[in-house]
């Protein structure tokens, strides 16, 4: 167990304690506007049309903090990185999640379900949905966890004005992106030693129905919606607006981050054994 004095969050107690509006959450993302001549670089692992199991990914994020905790101990430096898949159906729990949110026996669900230490409640991850895992040193960019989640919510935003003409927005108290009463992407974070993981998963052409046997995120008077039924025309096929969605979010992390991404390939023979996604158009 770590340590007390390390950096944890969990977002329905930072929320509680820390009550904004959305003037002062609007405010906190500000500083990101800052445009460097020599950004960082930032490694990128980018299987976005693979579907990766959640427990290889998991272990696969934990090794990296481990390797970047290492680094700064040993005060070398500490680089920043950033995973984009998509993962076989699962359902993932926040650290304190409830079980309430769950309306199946979780000896008998319908997929398999984990408990991380992620904060927030309970969500599903499946084909279709872009997740992106940004490992990154929160002491190259802002020692603050508000601005890490207001960061991460512009990206999104920015991902789906840019790429797909929708607006999108925040809602105060909650953390995630918003088009009206449809949740589109849903965020849930660790920092430990100012290193950041677990992070948002978009959702472009997930199927939803696996939500309806969740209380997505512990919110019941609200909705989730995905990219593919807010556009309602038809006019993308699925892998299209996969392929869309990955490279705006690619392009508007770097930007938002001021961070140059540098692809590398990945050389875990476990991780590599993830299936590719192909969906019908």
């Amino acid at each position: 167990m770590e340590s007390l004095h390390l950096v944890e969050t969990l977002l329905p107690g930072l929320h509680h304690h820390h009550p904004r509006t959305n003037a002062n959450r609007n405010k906190v993302f500000r500083s990101v506007k800052v445009f460097f001549s020599n950004p960082r670089k930032c490694q990128c692992f980018d299987l976005h049309d693979k579907m990766v199991p959640y427990k290889k990914a998991w272990t696969w994020q934990k090794r990296i903090v481990e390797e970047k905790k290492a680094l700064i101990d040993g005060n070398q430096d500490c680089p920043d990185t950033v995973i984009l898949l998509q993962h076989s159906p699962v359902y993932t729990m926040g650290t304190g999640s409830s079980e309430d949110y769950l309306n199946f026996d979780v000896k008998d669900a319908p997929f398999d379900v984990y408990r991380t230490e992620r904060g927030g409640e309970v969500t599903y991850h499946g084909p279709g949905q872009l997740v992106m895992y940004p490992i990154i040193n929160l002491r190259n960019h802002e020692m603050d966890l508000h601005w890490y989640l207001r960061t991460l919510e512009e990206v999104v935003i920015r991902v789906l004005s840019s790429a797909f003409s929708i607006k999108a927005s925040r809602l105060d108290g909650l953390t995630g992106v918003w088009v009206g009463n449809q949740k589109v992407a849903a965020i849930g974070i660790r920092v430990s030693k100012w290193i950041t993981y677990h992070g948002l998963a978009l959702n472009v052409t997930t199927d939803l129905t696996p939500f309806n046997s969740i209380v997505p995120c512990g919110i019941r008077d609200r909705q989730v919606g995905s990219i593919k039924c807010l556009l309602e025309d038809g006019e993308h096929g699925d892998l299209r607006l996969i392929d869309i969605a990955h490279e705006s979010l690619l392009k508007e992390f770097s930007e938002v981050f001021q961070l140059h991404i540098e692809k590398q390939t990945v050389s875990d023979l476990d991780i590599l054994k993830a299936e590719p996604f192909r969906r019908l158009e």
